[in-house]
């Protein structure tokens, strides 16, 4: 079967994931594609006997760029089954209705949403997990997404439950797209900034530019987090929201990390379930 995943990556988590679900269905002997969203679209999906898009929840929707991505895709002559895939920080129900947008503008496509996963990773907002976190977390994702794509090739419906008045909140928490946009203007850059230009080359929408050898922000930032996570000087501060930034990439392989967890207690009891919840079903699944 011939599968075409499109995705969007702000600094790495969802890539990671998406690289992974790719692997396994090739193990099973699929052809799958990856497409960057940020990248030129030349593919016809018409080609394809099945497509995924995927992306990390940004304020409990799917990115700006996602979505309009999606807005300039043509729409199918016959419909097609789509599944998603989405990563989060946090294990909580209202990550669930993150896909509402995204699943009404592919229906306009006619691409049809029957499958619906969702993995946790560590924020790159926020507050900074631990790497002993990131790393339970990856392990947890390594043995969860075989399951998911074995139901997926077995054509298993897997939706995400939505929570009550979830079109309604996902509406509102769309302010995210223009707020976003308000806030990245914002963005500066500190004297620890060494014109190295990364941020530059890797911003996802090119709202980073040079003007007068200084760094220029624009009006088009998603707040994807990429220029300020991965800043090897962190010298990015991100406008409003400066005290949530997190500098640094994870450590996946080092689950004897010893740092202090200062926030043990957050959302405590939801990564509690959903990492009990998982554990139970990989054991369940491997007695069968």
């Amino acid at each position: 079967m011939k599968i075409l995943i499109c995705y969007f990556s702000g600094t790495g988590n969802t890539k990671r994931v998406i690289d992974k679900f790719a692997e396994c269905l090739e193990e099973k002997g699929n052809e799958v594609t990856l497409q960057r969203v940020e990248h030129e679209f030349k593919l016809d999906v018409e080609d394809f006997d099945l497509v995924g898009f995927g992306y990390p929840v940004h304020a409990f929707n799917a990115p700006k760029i996602i979505l309009d991505f999606v807005k300039k895709l043509p729409k199918l002559k016959e419909k097609k089954d789509v599944f998603v895939i989405n990563t989060s920080g946090e294990p909580i129900k209202l990550n669930n209705i993150s896909s509402i947008k995204l699943t009404s503008l592919l229906k306009k496509k006619n691409m049809i949403v029957k499958y619906e996963y969702h993995y946790v990773m560590p924020y790159n907002i926020i507050f900074r997990h631990t790497d002993r976190m990131a790393y339970k977390m990856w392990e947890t994702a390594k043995k969860v997404i075989p399951l998911d794509v074995k139901t997926l090739l077995e054509k298993k419906p897997a939706k995400l439950k939505k929570v009550f008045m979830g079109r309604f909140l996902a509406y509102i928490f769309r302010i995210e797209h223009w707020g976003g946009r308000f806030n990245g203007k914002h963005y500066k850059v500190s004297k620890e900034c060494v014109n190295c230009n990364c941020c530059v080359n890797m911003c996802p929408t090119k709202n980073i530019t040079i003007k007068d050898g200084e760094l220029h922000f624009g009006k088009n930032c998603i707040m994807c987090m990429r220029c300020s996570f991965l800043c090897q000087k962190n010298a990015i501060k991100i406008g409003f929201f400066n005290k949530w930034k997190v500098n640094g990439v994870y450590n996946f392989n080092n689950p004897n990390d010893t740092s202090e967890d200062k926030h043990k207690k957050y959302c405590k009891k939801a990564y509690e379930r959903y990492f009990k919840q998982c554990d139970e079903r990989i054991a369940k699944e491997s007695e069968e």
